[in-house]
């Protein structure tokens, strides 16, 4: 069981090291063309690269199935402007470390309350004090690493 575990544990840690080196990235990408133009492009590339996946997979195709399915799971790529647009835009007033442990700190209270109240048809997973203190760390890490 703990193997299962650390696969996945390892799988959100390399998440965590692409999306700081992702950041970095498009933040001095926005700084040499634009805010709007480097987050066109990092969309683009993105673009490119699914479709180039979807056809060398050969995946099934089930885009005829889009109408079955809520409205709101439609927003990510709206959603993923927005994270972009926003990392390229604090990253270079705080910093990598500051953005992205205050990212991740929003992140974790705003998931601990999706998974409390089993939003998008999530399974739900209570909240504790417990979890509630770990977030008040996270933010206090925050505090901390601005050191200001």
């Amino acid at each position: 069981m703990f193997g299962h575990s650390l696969l996945y544990l390892s799988l959100a840690g390399l998440a965590g090291l692409t999306m700081a080196v992702q950041g970095s990235i498009n933040s001095v990408l926005g700084k040499k063309i634009g805010i709007l133009q480097a987050s066109l492009i990092v969309h683009i590339l993105a673009t490119g690269l699914l479709i180039f996946l979807l056809l060398i997979t050969k995946s099934k195709n089930t885009f005829s199935l889009w109408r079955e399915i809520p409205w709101y799971l439609y927003l990510g790529g709206l959603l993923g402007v927005i994270i972009s647009y926003t990392v390229i835009i604090s990253i270079p007033k705080l910093g990598v470390a500051v953005a992205t442990t205050a990212i991740i700190t929003v992140q974790v209270l705003a998931a601990a309350m999706i998974d409390h109240l089993g939003l998008f048809g999530l399974e739900e997973v209570s909240f504790n004090w417990l979890k509630l203190l770990g977030i008040f760390f996270l933010a206090v890490g925050v505090r901390l690493l601005l050191n200001q």
